[in-house]
């Protein structure tokens, strides 16, 4: 959930690792800190944001360097705490990513031994073990140091008067790009966009010995090499584009990224995969769980096919018989909680497809097959086009387990995006930004929408919300309901309609305002609520995305009238790749 960012070659370090860190901002921003190889090893870290304290690092000076931005895991954030962290002497810098789990009884030991700790991180302990096996060779010291670690880590090392990093990795993600006479590392493409489109993805387990003339790759203390790939993003990708918040940029690439993704194809494997399966688990967390949730609803109703939902933080521990297809949807592609789960699935001979923004992620090497989205750098920390690019892909396989009856309809679907874009939501998001608490209602695939719209409002907007199946409310959460109690109902055409329409008035008897989002022209609907937002009259998948998109918008605005820091909430990161 940190960012790291390593570089050796033939620039001055610094401007790239600060500009590197920015790119991985996303990934945690309490802290940063960079160090490079000068005249000795030259140190500089702090608490808070790069843009705010990258004034420091002015004096630093060489052309190898390594950064780390940080999302904190051990010790608050603050000066001492941020990486990189040295060796006793200064000698040896460490940025890691990660969390060593046995890191108490190495730094008990090392203590023992008369090392000095300054922080409270897990960290440090790398940096002291490097020290006890360093002679002059960074390469043996780091492969002494890593036997000893438990838990999961990707390290980048360096030391004095030598130009060189040493990079592994282990259930952490970590790749290199590769340039002329120079090398990048990072934990994902994005800070590499700008300077080479050739990049190579390490393994678990692998160390990489990299200088400017050369790079190894070792696996179980052996040799062995790794492909070179090409990236087929851009650096303009990443930028905002004149956009206030890259938020809003990606709520506004849906339309392209959806029809990107459910365009895009099929491989015959995956088809056949997909065709075979009698019955399908997907595994998930977060607003993947969510398009997990749709994908439920939408495949045991259309399709007949049995689907079971498990959230990846609770499988490792509570593992439910496994049978059939294994789809495990992560939009990182370096969920770990996720990652352990497909490695579980695939333990016990389950074919598993892995779905994933992220080609050459740990899902894409750990799966048998990949269904690969195509929505694009995301930078937001709340998902956006990856959420509705996700179901763009398990739209797909809906649509294969039905012959194809749903082409038309998501061939279309980017226009019907691409209108609620433009709608007025002024009056709903004066409404929930007053509010201390809102509830999201739905039934069938709408329910879990509610949920995701619910997340959105919460995680940006601070506003507590929660999701709930519409009938579900009566059964204990009615207590809540106040006038100052939003509710945000969808409510389309559907088999469900009546008993929305229901639910609805129910609420408003407790004196709840009411938002709802319905087919445009429901002139009944509007008449019984107090704000109504029109959607296009389509077909009931595209409702789907479409009160999707503008429950993100309404997330949005009410963040940004509280004055949020809509890209960078608290406390939250992009990638979880820690438990």
């Amino acid at each position: 959930m940190c960012g790291i960012v390593g570089y050796v070659g033939r620039r001055d370090a610094t401007p790239v690792l600060i500009q590197g860190l920015k790119r991985l901002e996303y990934r945690g921003y309490d802290s940063f800190g960079i160090a490079t190889v000068g005249s000795a090893i030259e140190v500089y870290k702090k608490a808070g944001r790069i843009s705010a304290g990258e004034g420091g690092v002015v004096g630093l000076h060489g052309c190898t360097g390594i950064g780390h931005t940080r999302w904190a895991t051990h010790g608050e954030p603050n000066d001492i705490n941020a990486h990189p962290h040295t060796d006793c002497r200064g000698r040896i810098a460490v940025v890691h990513n990660g969390v060593i789990e046995n890191y108490r009884e190495l730094k008990r030991h090392l203590l023992e031994r008369g090392h000095i700790f300054r922080s409270e991180t897990d960290t440090e302990v790398i940096a002291h073990l490097i020290e006890e096996h360093y002679d002059g060779d960074l390469l043996a010291a780091v492969n002494a140091t890593l036997p000893l670690l438990k838990g999961s880590y990707a390290v980048l090392a360096i030391a004095k008067d030598t130009q060189r990093i040493v990079a592994a990795r282990d259930a952490s993600p970590l790749v290199l790009g590769i340039g002329d006479a120079e090398v990048f590392a990072a934990s994902d493409m994005t800070p590499l966009l700008e300077y080479t489109e050739r990049v190579i993805f390490l393994e678990d387990g692998d160390v990489a010995d990299i200088t400017p003339e050369h790079l190894d790759f070792y696996h179980g203390g052996l040799k062995t090499e790794r492909p070179v790939e090409l990236i087929n993003w851009c650096v303009e990708d990443t930028r905002k584009g004149g956009f206030p918040h890259y938020m809003l940029k990606e709520i506004y690439e849906q339309p392209q990224s959806f029809y990107e993704t459910s365009r895009a194809g099929i491989d015959e494997a995956v088809r056949r995969m997909i065709l075979e399966a009698d019955e399908i688990t997907l595994v998930a967390c977060g607003t993947s769980y969510h398009t997990a949730l749709v994908f439920k609803y939408l495949a045991e109703s259309l399709c007949n096919i049995p689907v079971r939902v498990e959230m990846g933080s609770e499988f490792k521990y509570f593992i439910p018989p496994l049978h059939g297809l294994v789809i495990a949807v992560s939009q990182s592609g370096e969920t770990a909680d996720t990652i352990a789960a497909l490695k579980m699935a695939k333990a016990r001979n389950c074919p598993t497809l892995a779905i994933t923004n992220m080609q050459g992620s740990t899902v894409t090497r750990v799966a048998d097959k990949t269904l690969l989205m195509r929505a694009g750098p995301e930078i937001g920390v709340a998902a956006t086009k990856s959420y509705t690019a996700q179901l763009a892909a398990l739209m797909q396989i809906v649509n294969l387990r039905c012959e194809g009856a749903f082409d038309d309809v998501l061939s279309h679907a980017h226009l019907a995006i691409g209108e609620v874009l433009l709608l007025d939501l002024k009056e709903a998001v004066a409404l929930c930004s007053k509010a201390e608490h809102v509830f999201f209602v739905g039934r069938g695939p709408f329910y879990p929408v509610s949920m995701e719209g619910a997340l959105k409002m919460k995680e940006i907007s601070y506003v507590h919300a929660e999701g709930y199946a519409a009938g579900e409310l009566k059964h204990g959460p009615f207590a809540l309901l106040t006038a100052e109690t939003p509710v945000v109902a969808i409510c389309t055409p559907g088999p469900t309609y009546d008993v929305m329409t229901s639910n609805i008035k129910e609420m408003k008897a407790r004196k709840a305002p009411i938002i709802a989002l319905g087919a445009a022209g429901d002139t009944e609907l509007a008449e019984i609520v107090d704000i109504f937002i029109p959607l296009p009259n389509t077909h009931f998948l595209v409702q789907v995305l479409t009160a999707s998109v503008v429950l993100q918008l309404l997330a949005y605005h009410t963040a940004c009238t509280l004055q949020r820091d809509v890209d960078k909430p608290r406390n939250l990161a992009k990638s979880v790749t820690v438990e």
